[in-house]
């Protein structure tokens, strides 16, 4: 989790000083500083599973 806004992310990697999350189910990535990074209550984490479970289920 994106501690400075709260969004929910999968990390996909790092460049230089910044850590690059991608949100559930697609969309933009985005970079992330490592002081930043928390870890995501259960119900979050959750949360975000069923979106992109969901995601992946409209996919053709």
């Amino acid at each position: 989790m994106d501690g400075r806004d709260g969004r929910i992310g999968v990390v996909m990697g790092h460049e230089g000083p910044y850590v690059q999350l991608r949100p559930p189910g697609g969309g933009k990535e985005w970079d992330c500083p490592p002081y930043a990074l928390r870890a995501a209550a259960a119900s979050a984490l959750l949360t975000a599973r069923v979106k992109e479970l969901n995601w992946k289920s409209r996919m053709p």
